[in-house]
């Protein structure tokens, strides 16, 4: 029983009470002191006054202290937590502060960050001070640097609560303890006649003059040291000499301090204030007030102390977006502010609001998280990321808003080093085969390829090689110019994992075609890139041993950056930029309307991203644009009127694209059939994609049957022609005014051009079509057409429409194998008919001659080139 009563009762008290903070003692009866809750581990500060070295008078102090914290709630006021009381020692604890007379030195030197901070500080003693005289009728009677407390968020809050007393009862200052608080009493202390003037707030508000200046100038060691207001700010100097004058009634009351020093230009008017005053009372804001405060945000955080953003303002941003309205505005600062967390506290209070932000459909809120995920992706733990972050990224992959896609392709390239084998070299590559061979925005299909090449350190080895080479080829047949670029970059970029006989036999010959490439800045990068290809190629013939080198990353999963091959590929790194294309989406320029006459623009032309062509840095994209969708998506696509369309430069676009084209058609079927023939080996790649690229003899042998297939429609139209006309007699140069006979002996041979000029449709040069010859044609010599009559429809021979030749040149752009131009062995027992071979000679004079007159016309240009959208000089 006696061992009950005789026991330690602050082992009771929840807190394990840690070291004194040294100097408060000196101006106070408590002794302050660091402390953690037994339970929790939570920082607390503990007020601790023994009771047996002190006096009676002391005791009271103390005890009218806790008194005065248990009943006083107000965010400026100390905030107590608990207490215990016993025969020897009083504890009272609370948040954990540090005193402002210490945590002078804790300020940082930048002193537009050190204005704010400290206007913020006396902001929150004046209101406090307002709250205690004027709502609750008190008077503090000891306002210093000693009494006012900041805590871990850096707000100032006032303690030290021994000598409140009532705003009616007697107006003389109580005499305090210690003496070197004396320092601070007011002027009417040693002069009672003035006690006459004083007010209920006159006293606290020579303390709250003596704390301005202890802010700007360090402790106050005598009175008269507060006559120097040279460090004192110009806007507040006239309130401080008022609230240091000698006349009490001439002291400001403290609400009317706030009101003054809040208007504009005061010295409680700053973006700190105003930042953390909205955060106090964003539950009454409205929707509207809190987009534009958080839109605002990002920009002023640099200014604000690191502490307060961490600790007050952080945590205010996370709950407006969890429990209120406030929109995907507030991403950007608090992804922001997120840096200043450690590991541990990051994972607790980001992470998870992360994740449910990924979930969200609002298409502005995943826009914003996909923009600025370089900002917290290194906090993501990669079983995060694949199984929760990254079904909800590969959405965007098929939504309808061409900003959505964009943007999580580019996303691609932060969360590809923590995506397992499926998500990356499966779901990834599935979805980018999609986006580069259909999607129907240049920008997108460039953006593709450049990520692509970004991403292929992180394939798996096999995959790598299977699909890279394919996919480049095919933007290099991209009908729009910068994703061409992209493709001849991105073989640059990733010379490295291509084997010697593929750069031999795949990669050189398909870059020597843009060569002669209408564009020039798509011929630069072209003959630069062959020309480190070959280099690579000579070395190694001239040193064999070179080969295991040069193709050492080939099978590497992780290729080593410094090895000996990347010392040879200077032209590869300077070659290829780190930015992605801007594409149409990515700007808020508005569209003139489309007026004039109504011209057939090619397929390529109505892509939204090709009315630019040159490749940019990337810009934000613009909220607007997903905010405010339209509905016309294909229409309106360049930023220029019908009429400034260079007709003759039509010829360059791709007509392929229109399904009604039988170019078109063939092309889709050969993808099929490589699709097909390579569905066995690709390992859950999407087969009908870039696979298509592959060559495969299967193609070679349905184009031969189509061309059969034309050629014996050839000879079925010459013989019914032949057979209806059996006596047709040559025509005399007299008989060839009427019309109508003109067009039969026209009709009967262009039936026989037009197998010829499909046929040369895989040519790309006109050297090559001087060469390529078709395997059958029909023997003339068997029909009852003379000579002479060949002669005269040879004669009256056009080029071939502009239709068809722009078909058959742009066809390799966009062609599902680059290896459709093998030609086949010449066969000439078809050719028995001298007059045919001469009109074909001078069919090809023709083209010729037409190709040489365009080529001429560009050269006059003074701006070189016709780029796309050019006006007509």
């Amino acid at each position: 029983m006696w061992s009950f009563f005789s026991r330690d009762s602050s082992k009771d008290f929840p807190y394990d009470i840690g070291e004194p903070v040294g100097g408060f003692d000196q101006y106070s009866i408590w002794t302050l002191h660091k402390a953690k809750r037994k339970t929790t581990l939570e920082e607390v500060s503990v007020f601790v006054y023994d009771i047996r070295s002190g006096s009676d008078t002391k005791c009271e102090l103390a005890k009218a202290a806790l008194k005065r914290l248990k009943t006083l709630r107000h965010p400026s006021i100390l905030q107590y937590l608990d207490s215990l009381e016993t025969d020897k020692m009083l504890y009272v604890a609370t948040e954990a502060v540090d005193p402002l007379g210490t945590y002078f030195s804790k300020l940082g030197s930048d002193n537009v960050q050190k204005g704010l901070y400290l206007a913020w500080g006396i902001f929150q003693i004046t209101r406090a001070l307002s709250f205690l005289n004027n709502d609750g009728n008190l008077r503090h009677n000891n306002v210093s640097a000693w009494s006012v407390f900041v805590n871990a968020s850096g707000e100032w809050k006032l303690g030290s609560l021994e000598y409140v007393s009532a705003a009616d009862g007697n107006p003389m200052p109580p005499a305090k303890i210690p003496v070197t608080l004396e320092v601070y009493d007011s002027p009417e202390k040693n002069d009672p006649s003035k006690l006459k003037a004083a007010t209920k707030c006159s006293v606290d508000m020579w303390g709250l003059g003596c704390l301005v200046w202890e802010a700007f100038n360090g402790v106050l060691k005598q009175r008269s040291n507060l006559k120097d207001i040279e460090h004192i700010p110009k806007s507040l100097q006239s309130l401080y000499c008022e609230l240091v004058g000698a006349s009490p009634s001439n002291r400001p009351n403290p609400a009317d301090i706030i009101t003054r020093c809040r208007k504009p230009g005061g010295f409680f008017k700053n973006d700190l204030v105003d930042t953390l005053l909205f955060l106090e009372e964003i539950q009454i804001k409205d929707k509207a007030e809190k987009n534009r405060f958080f839109s605002g945000l990002t920009t002023h955080l640099d200014n604000f102390p690191d502490n307060v953003c961490r600790h007050k303002i952080l945590p205010q941003l996370i709950t407006a977006y969890e429990y209120g309205d406030a929109g995907s505005a507030v991403l950007a600062p608090m992804f922001k502010l997120g840096k200043l967390l450690d590991e541990v506290e990051y994972q607790k209070r980001i992470v998870p609001c992360v994740v449910k932000l990924f979930a969200s459909t609002d298409r502005v809120t995943r826009s914003r998280l996909l923009q600025q995920l370089d900002l917290f992706i290194a906090h993501l733990q990669p079983q995060v990321v694949n199984d929760q972050i990254f079904p909800q990224v590969a959405h965007g992959f098929l939504d309808t808003n061409a900003t959505i896609r964009e943007q999580t392709v580019k996303s691609i390239i932060h969360l590809a080093p923590k995506l397992n084998y499926n998500n990356l070299n499966v779901e990834v590559l599935r979805h980018f085969a999609r986006l580069q061979a259909r999607d129907d925005q240049g920008g997108i299909r460039t953006n593709t390829t450049v990520c692509l090449g970004k991403i292929a350190p992180h394939l798996h080895p096999q995959v790598r090689q299977r699909v890279l080479v394919s996919a480049f080829i095919r933007a290099m047949r991209d009908p729009f110019p910068p994703a061409r670029v992209a493709g001849v970059l991105a073989l640059a970029a990733t010379q490295q994992y291509f084997l010697l006989s593929e750069v031999a036999n795949r990669v050189l010959p398909s870059l020597c075609s843009l060569t002669v490439d209408p564009e020039k800045t798509v011929r630069d990068p072209a003959f630069k890139t062959i020309r480190g290809f070959l280099g690579k190629l000579e070395k190694v013939s001239e040193d064999p041993s070179l080969r295991e080198t040069m193709e050492a990353d080939v099978h590497t999963a992780t290729p080593s950056i410094g090895n000996a091959a990347a010392t040879w590929a200077g032209w590869a790194v300077t070659a290829v930029t780190a930015k992605f294309y801007r594409s149409q989406s990515d700007s808020s320029r508005p569209r003139p309307p489309l007026t004039g006459r109504n011209l057939s623009k090619p397929a390529s032309l109505e892509q939204p991203s090709s009315s630019s062509l040159s490749t940019t840095t990337s810009s934000v994209t613009s909220m607007t644009s997903l905010e405010h969708e339209s509905n016309d998506t294909s229409a309106s696509a360049s930023d220029y009127g019908n009429n400034d369309w260079d007709n003759e430069n039509w010829g360059e676009m791709d007509t392929s694209q229109d399904p009604s084209s039988p170019l078109a058609a063939s092309s889709n079927n050969g993808a099929l059939m490589a699709a097909n023939a390579l569905s066995e080996v690709r390992d859950g790649w999407d087969n009908e994609e870039w696979g298509s690229l592959e060559e495969d003899p299967c193609e070679e042998e349905e184009q031969a049957e189509q061309e059969q297939q034309q050629q014996q429609l050839a000879r079925q139209s010459i013989s019914s022609t032949s057979s209806s006309q059996p006596n047709q007699r040559p025509l005399l140069p007299h008989q060839q005014q009427y019309p109508h006979q003109q067009q039969l002996q026209q009709h009967e041979l262009n039936d026989l051009i037009e197998p010829l000029a499909k046929l040369n449709s895989h040519v790309t040069s006109p050297s090559k079509q001087s060469m390529l010859r078709p395997k059958e044609l029909p023997n003339l010599s068997s029909s009852n057409t003379s000579p002479t009559s060949a002669t005269a429809n040879c004669n009256n021979i056009s080029p071939p429409s502009s239709h068809l030749n722009n078909s058959t040149h742009n066809a390799n752009w966009n062609s599902d194998s680059w290896a459709d131009g093998e030609f086949e062995p010449l066969d000439e027992s078809g050719f028995g008919n001298a007059k045919l071979d001469e009109a074909r000679r001078k069919r090809e004079e023709k083209k010729l001659q037409r190709q040489r007159e365009l080529e001429a016309r560009r050269a006059q240009r003074a701006s070189g080139p016709m780029k796309l959208g050019a006006k007509k000089l």
